[in-house]
């Protein structure tokens, strides 16, 4: 009897080692190939898009068994968790820099079809770019913000408060300071919805490069893989193939820019994607990553779950830029937090 208990206790034991090691290597795994392995590998950058609490919870769970198990479980369950809740999940805590002259940018998808439609929808907008009192700010998914006013580009009045604007199919930009020379490119696919606007911005005497992206949304893709499994991996790789290509097209037309260049949009992937690590290999810098604290989710809170998930709206800026803060805004407003920078400009 007692030989039978023993057998039954070495083999529970035997069990939870093995699930607290499984649970250990594959979060580790995970973290350092979405870390360090540069790849355009599909599957790699699906994970990207995982939930973090696939990940959080079974890490939880091994640290909470690892105290039947002895000192070094905990030790490695700890270092495990810590893993995941910094590495895995993207968490920053940098200081900011000084010097310069103090420029906010904030990017944001609205997420407006029709104004007309959805006027609520427009003043909770407006009253969240009232809190954060932009110097310029650039709009995605904006087509129905100027029904009913002059567009598409060059609108006369005011939009936010903010006096210079030019907007062109889903991109509005509006601005304190003058812009000139605005005007919109192909990403690969030469169609509206993959094309991105730039202009010249000349802020209090320094003329910069602002343009606005808004890449291919993974969301079919996503779908695809989550409903159909391997029968939608072919959905999954066209997607991911379709943002690498919009965002190598992108990185080529900016290479050559002779200005201080801020890039401000809903680019669709986390910082650790080889989407973003294309326009990063230019030079350009995350501000978040730069001088952000926290996680700075900015999508996820429309969904089932009804939180915040990825970073995937960014502000890369040029080198000769500094960056003071960046930080994201609430998310009463649209499907997306914005994000704002505080940009120092130099002379």
């Amino acid at each position: 009897m007692r030989r039978a208990a023993r057998r039954l206790q070495r083999g529970t034991a035997l069990a939870l080692r093995t699930g607290v090691a499984t649970i250990v290597a594959v979060t580790s795994a995970v973290v350092f190939a979405q870390q360090l392995v540069v790849s355009d590998n599909a599957w790699l950058e699906l994970s990207r898009f995982l939930p973090y609490p696939l990940f959080l919870l079974p890490a939880l769970a091994a640290l909470g068994v690892s105290f039947w198990l002895g000192r070094w479980w905990v030790a490695a369950s700890l270092v495990n968790l810590a893993l995941w809740l910094t590495l895995g999940m993207g968490l920053q805590c940098n200081g900011g820099e000084a010097g310069g002259e103090r420029v906010r940018v904030m990017t944001y998808n609205i997420k407006v079809m029709s104004a007309a439609q959805q006027r609520a929808n427009v003043q909770a907008l407006a009253r969240e770019v009232a809190r954060h009192d932009p110097d310029i700010l650039v709009m995605q998914d904006a087509e129905g913000l100027l029904i009913g006013r002059s567009e598409p580009a060059g609108y006369g009045g005011p939009v936010f408060g903010l006096g210079h604007v030019y907007a062109s199919g889903q991109y509005v930009v509006a601005s304190r300071f003058a812009l000139r020379d605005c005007g919109t490119a192909p990403m690969g696919f030469g169609v509206d919805n993959h094309r991105y606007l730039r202009c010249v911005v000349d802020a209090r005497g320094i003329e910069l490069d602002l343009v606005t992206a808004h890449f291919q949304s993974p969301r079919a893709g996503l779908n695809a893989a989550r409903h159909e499994g391997l029968d939608g991996a072919d959905d999954w790789h066209r997607n991911h193939a379709n943002r690498l290509h919009q965002a190598r097209a992108l990185a080529r037309d900016l290479a050559g820019s002779r200005r201080p260049l801020v890039l401000a949009g809903d680019l669709n992937a986390p910082q650790s994607s080889p989407v973003i690590g294309s326009l990063l290999a230019t030079g350009l810098r995350d501000a978040f990553t730069s001088a952000g604290r926290g996680y700075g989710y900015s999508h996820g809170h429309s969904l089932r779950n009804g939180f915040d998930l990825l970073r995937i709206d960014h502000v890369l800026v040029s080198p000769e830029i500094g960056v003071m803060a960046c930080f994201v805004g609430q998310s009463d407003a649209s499907e997306h937090r914005p994000v704002i920078a505080d940009l120092l400009l130099r002379r």
